[in-house]
């Protein structure tokens, strides 16, 4: 008898795994995993926005840097959600000392020796019924 429940667990479990598997092949994902986002999503935006501030108040640079593309972005949900973005970030003509900087009025620095792109990943966790913003990873390469 307990070989009939163990070969009955067995075939059940192989039937989810097929249908998980063609659920994935077929643009679906599983609860919980990374799924690809829109470039417009409101919280992506917040994202971007965020890991410049970050990447700005890490800075020692004269000048302030602001995101200049998005290259792959995530989102996952995970006890709030989960944001993975690559992103180019680009160094401006305003100053770090300027106070009330508005990065969106911050035109990027011409092509010459004051332009300086860099490469970066971040990773930031959002718990929007706390107003929650939470930076875990941060990683940037010129």
């Amino acid at each position: 008898m307990m070989g009939l429940k163990t070969l009955l667990l067995v075939s059940l479990l192989a039937v989810l795994e097929l249908m998980l598997a063609a659920g994935s092949r077929h643009g679906r994902s599983m609860p919980g995993s990374p799924v690809n986002i829109s470039r417009k999503d409101g919280g992506l935006r917040q994202v971007v926005l965020s890991a410049a501030h970050f990447f700005n108040n890490q800075s020692n640079d004269a000048f302030l840097f602001r995101p200049s593309a998005v290259h792959r972005a995530q989102r996952q949900i995970v006890k709030g959600i989960r944001y993975l973005v690559d992103l180019e970030i680009s160094r401006t003509v305003c100053r770090q000392r300027d106070i009330n900087n508005n990065l969106s009025n911050c035109d990027f620095q011409p092509a010459g020796r004051l332009h300086q792109t860099f490469q970066c990943h971040t990773e930031v966790w959002v718990v929007p019924w706390q107003n929650q913003t939470r930076t875990l990873l941060f990683h940037c390469r010129p």
